[in-house]
Parts: C-alpha cells; sequence; structure tokens
C-alpha cells in the first residue's frame, strides 16, 4: 500500500542578503543552503504530521555550484519514503536570480535557467501516532 504522503514537494524561496557574504566574491557558505534545507523540512513535516519534527541525519550533501549574496534561492524538498517515525527528503536549492554587481550596486537579473548549487537527501524523525 502506498502512502500518499510520498512525493509531497514543499518550496520556499528566500533572498541572500549581503550581510551572508562569507567569502571572497561575495560567495555564502554552504552551510546556508543546509539551514534553508531545515526550514523548508520543517514544514514537510507540519503538512504531513501536524509537527514541526527533528531533522536526524544527512546522507549526502552535494555543493554543485556557488551561491552568491544577492541571489534568490529556490528550495524544494519532496518525500521520497515515510517510515513509522522517520521521512527521508530529497532536498535541492536551485539559483533562480542573482545579483549582476558588474551593472550597478542593485542590478539583478531572474536567470533564464535555474542554476542548482546544493543537493542533499536527509531523514527528519516524527513523534509516534497518538
Amino acid at each position: 500500500m502506498s502512502d500518499s504522503r510520498v512525493g509531497l514537494t514543499v518550496t520556499h524561496r528566500r533572498y541572500v542578503p549581503y550581510s551572508h557574504a562569507h567569502y571572497a566574491g561575495n560567495l555564502v557558505d554552504g552551510a546556508y543552503a543546509l539551514g534553508l534545507f531545515g526550514d523548508v523540512a520543517t514544514e514537510v513535516c507540519i503538512r504531513t504530521d501536524g509537527d514541526e519534527g527533528l531533522f536526524a541525519s544527512y546522507s549526502d550533501v552535494q555543493f554543485t555550484a556557488p551561491m552568491k549574496a544577492g541571489d534568490v534561492l529556490e528550495v524544494t524538498a519532496t518525500v521520497t519514503r515515510v517510515g513509522t517515525r522517520s521521512r527521508a527528503i530529497d532536498f535541492e536549492a536551485r539559483v533562480v536570480c542573482r545579483g549582476r554587481p558588474d551593472r550597478s550596486a542593485s542590478a539583478a537579473e531572474v536567470l533564464a535557467e535555474p542554476i542548482v548549487a546544493v543537493t542533499a537527501t536527509g531523514t527528519v524523525v516524527v513523534p509516534p501516532a497518538a
């Protein structure tokens, strides 16, 4: 019997402020995406189980492209497995807009094709059903 929660996808978007630049070239550290994955996982748990849940682990994290201050990130979480108390989730962070400081201090553009910056697989746990 399949579980209707498998396949549930939740998406958040977030502007990356310049105060989060950590490295030269306005690069943002990879932990920024992991924090966003935690936020979107919380909404997944609320939607699937009526509880914020707890993040238990990552089994895979891949940093595939830079994230920069001035980016708009689109972060998705998709439930891939439902256990008794655990939920496996695939995550993806994509850059959908990027600042263009080469044009002017506040210039930015919507990217024609989003850039996949970070992917991960994680596990969350929720309280036992009442």
